[in-house]
């Protein structure tokens, strides 16, 4: 008989939320026993996340039903300041977290840190869940030290909350990074008069210049240009559905009880 892991949803009623419900209840080993939404406390709150949760066992807005229903893995799409809360709250209780929420910074992650050590709960963050997504990053760090400029272009529906994406900043980052192991100089910015304010973009560290658009039809989407003497190189990913999350998802929900403590990022998991 296949294992089966109890999966709470946080956040559930949100349009990533809705879409992760559905990719448990369609996983062999995986069961769906609570659904976490401030709607559930609504009038027909409750009665519309049943729709979409099917057969979970508990349904609240409350959190504490996670643990009455024996979720081992949560896994979070809120928002910034309500997974501040939820967060540490799951892993005093030895629950394991999925963390897809966008909006957490550095100190997060280190709060993070120190709260999912492993004894008793595990957690794995990741600005994206698409494993193209995931790709792209890392090709953009292979590519990092051989050119002579990069610019990222992160384009999202009108209705995301933050800018830049988290995708955008963690892919920075880590072209940054792969240029200062390599020795390589910080890109530099040579435009000295900026007509309309904003229209460079923002200043990722290492020089990487991030720039986010806004509208309605997208959904996420990200470019990165290199530019070198005599040639560019461009590199995009685009999900146009957010069932394209839900694999990375999924591959986070079953292995994140056998990876120590706080990993962010998709690439451990699939090796990259």
């Amino acid at each position: 008989m296949i294992p089966v892991i109890r999966v709470g949803v946080v956040g559930g009623a949100g349009r990533m939320g809705r879409e992760v419900c559905q990719a448990v209840r369609d996983a062999a080993d995986l069961t769906l026993a609570a659904v976490v939404d401030p709607a559930a406390e609504l009038d027909g709150g409750a009665a519309a996340l049943r729709a979409g949760a099917g057969e979970a066992s508990v349904i609240s807005g409350r959190p504490e039903v996670l643990v009455d229903a024996g979720v081992e893995v949560a896994v979070d799409f809120t928002v910034a300041e309500a997974a501040r809360r939820t967060l540490p709250w799951l892993a005093e209780r030895g629950i394991h977290a999925v963390v897809g929420t966008t909006g957490l910074g550095a100190e997060d992650l280190e709060v993070l840190g120190r709260a999912f050590t492993g004894d008793p709960a595990n957690a794995v963050v990741a600005p994206n869940f698409a494993i193209g997504a995931v790709l792209l990053m890392r090709f953009s760090e292979l590519a990092a030290p051989f050119m002579d400029g990069v610019e990222i272009v992160e384009l999202h529906h009108d209705q995301k909350h933050d800018a830049p994406s988290g995708t955008a900043l963690g892919t920075a980052a880590r072209i940054a990074a792969a240029r200062e192991r390599a020795g390589a100089s910080v890109f530099s910015d040579t435009t000295t008069e900026i007509v309309l304010e904003g229209a460079r973009g923002g200043a990722a560290p290492g020089g990487v210049r991030v720039h986010s658009v806004r509208l309605p039809g997208l959904l996420a989407h990200q470019e990165v240009i290199f530019g070198a003497a005599g040639q560019s190189l461009t590199m995009r990913h685009d999900s146009y559905d957010r069932r394209s999350f839900m694999p990375g998802v999924l591959l986070a929900v079953r292995r994140v009880r056998d990876l120590p403590g706080l990993t962010v990022g998709l690439d451990a998991l699939l090796g990259t």
